[in-house]
């Protein structure tokens, strides 16, 4: 699908393209068929059926566009700009993340930017329309799922270029003269509708007719919640950061840890809100294919484009159930002059779903990291005693003894965990490192181990020189040309 620039209008057929394409390959987010053949996008909104396909057309393109998950996933990119993976890639883009040479014309790097934009076009239309329509049986819930996504995006595209343009209408005119806004207002809007929405959304699941369901595809409150959580986190709000992933911790009924094994099934108790694969793509998540690789083969043969890095490997603790459970190891026997090697690859996605048969969902947000927020959030409020109890909770389900850390560095203690935790997923790692002060001090000698070179302006990514050209207001991210 062309990629559109984030601030030009996107037509009502682009918009009921998106709808058409959630019909035809994500039944699951749907369930229904309305008449759209020819829908004008200010009648989009006027209708039940076809407000939720229109936001069903998000998430079914947010899976599309693989921003989420495999080789052009957040995890994977960050992952190999910092210090989860090791390249085995030839191809310039991968090498150019895994050395930190960036620049504007590297493939990929601007995706996030242009398919996020795009999409908030679309959202930001959905909210305009949503909030007068009274009338729709499902308002309140349509209305929360757009607030939701417009801030999840928005979130992602903050951690990933900083200072942004804050679009917040459908006026195209508008929108190509914004210059970017301080990230500290970008975080008070991504609050703002976070709170809005957990006001409207309800606790339970929904489906695209407004019934309660078991499937977690459609944003709840508990989805509010949990991002609400992380950017308090985030903006060092550590009072409301305790507060948003206690409420989660608390509604045990609804959301507890479980296995390692189970923790990324469909709909597993763990999970409180992720993208489901759709059928018309893949029908998997992808990052199952992205890392595994099969015995007895280099990465090469397997085309598979990083392992872990050998730091990450060395982080696990002997008796750590999520090194056994969650990394693969391929051994490739020795040959000739080449010795045995052993490559370690991230499998916590193992399952090749279809459609019909779905088995695991792009994990966004999960309970684990809610007891890590929580955890970090009462050391920084002296809660000391709590803050080990949330830790040793991970751990405990890890298979690992209690923390032996004091009360002075138990910070890099949940740094830690947080690592071993949440690799591979959605970038947690590198903003972990950014937001905490110490992406410095793990990159200026990782960097030159890796081929390249690290410089503080590398902590954000640059944007498309195309979409500068055409807003005067709009400067490149500073350090990049």
């Amino acid at each position: 699908m062309q990629k559109l620039h984030p601030y030009k209008i996107v037509s009502a057929g682009r918009l009921c393209l998106l709808i058409l394409i959630t019909i035809a390959g994500c039944k699951k987010y749907l369930q229904t068929d309305p008449p759209i053949d020819s829908i004008p996008g200010s009648a989009v909104f006027q209708d039940d059926k076809t407000a939720a396909a229109a936001l069903s057309a998000v998430y079914a393109q947010l899976y599309h566009d693989a921003d989420f998950d495999g080789y052009s996933g957040i995890g994977f990119f960050m992952g190999l700009y910092g210090d989860e993976l090791s390249n085995q890639s030839p191809i310039d883009w991968n090498i150019a993340l895994y050395t930190d040479a960036l620049g504007s014309s590297v493939f990929h790097i601007t995706q996030y930017w242009t398919d996020y934009y795009s999409l908030l076009y679309s959202l930001n239309r959905a909210i305009e329309a949503l909030k007068p329509a009274t009338r729709l049986d499902h308002r309140d819930q349509w209305l929360g799922e757009a607030l939701f996504t417009r801030a999840l995006l928005y979130f992602y595209l903050t951690n990933i270029y900083g200072d942004l343009p804050l679009a917040l209408s459908s006026d195209y005119r508008t929108n190509n003269t914004l210059a970017r806004s301080p990230q500290s207002d970008i975080y008070k809007q991504i609050i703002s509708d976070l709170l809005q929405a957990q006001s409207l959304l309800d606790n339970r699941y929904q489906d695209a007719n407004g019934q309660t369901t078991t499937d977690k595809a459609r944003p709840n409150r508990a989805a509010a919640t949990a991002l609400l959580a992380r950017v308090f986190l985030y903006t060092q709000d550590w009072t409301n950061a305790e507060s948003q992933a206690g409420t989660l911790i608390a509604d045990s009924t609804d959301y507890h840890l479980t296995a390692l094994s189970q923790v990324f099934l469909l709909n597993s108790p763990e999970i409180i809100w992720g993208l489901e694969p759709t059928q018309s793509w893949f029908g998997i998540v992808r990052d199952a294919r992205t890392y595994q690789i099969p015995p007895g083969q280099t990465p090469a043969q397997a085309s598979v484009a990083a392992t872990l890095s050998d730091s990450l490997v060395q982080a696990f603790e002997p008796g750590d159930a999520r090194s056994s459970v969650w990394v693969g190891i391929d051994t490739v026997l020795s040959s000739g002059n080449t010795p045995q090697t052993l490559y370690f690859y991230a499998s916590k996605y193992k399952a090749a779903g279809t459609y019909t048969t779905p088995v695991e969902m792009v994990v966004l947000f999960r309970l684990a990291e809610q007891y890590l927020i929580r955890a970090e959030a009462r050391f920084q409020l002296g809660n000391t005693t709590g803050a080990f109890a949330d830790l040793n909770l991970i751990r405990t389900r890890a298979g690992l003894p209690p923390s032996t850390s004091t009360s002075s560095d138990i910070a890099a203690a949940i740094l830690h965990e947080r690592r071993v935790e949440l690799f591979t997923e959605e970038a947690h790692r590198f903003f972990d490192l950014r937001r905490t002060g110490n992406l410095d001090a793990v990159m200026n000698p990782l960097a030159p181990l890796k081929g390249g070179s690290w410089s503080p302006y590398k902590a954000w990514w640059p944007i498309p020189p195309t979409d500068i050209g055409i807003d005067p207001n709009l400067a490149q991210t500073p350090g990049y040309p």
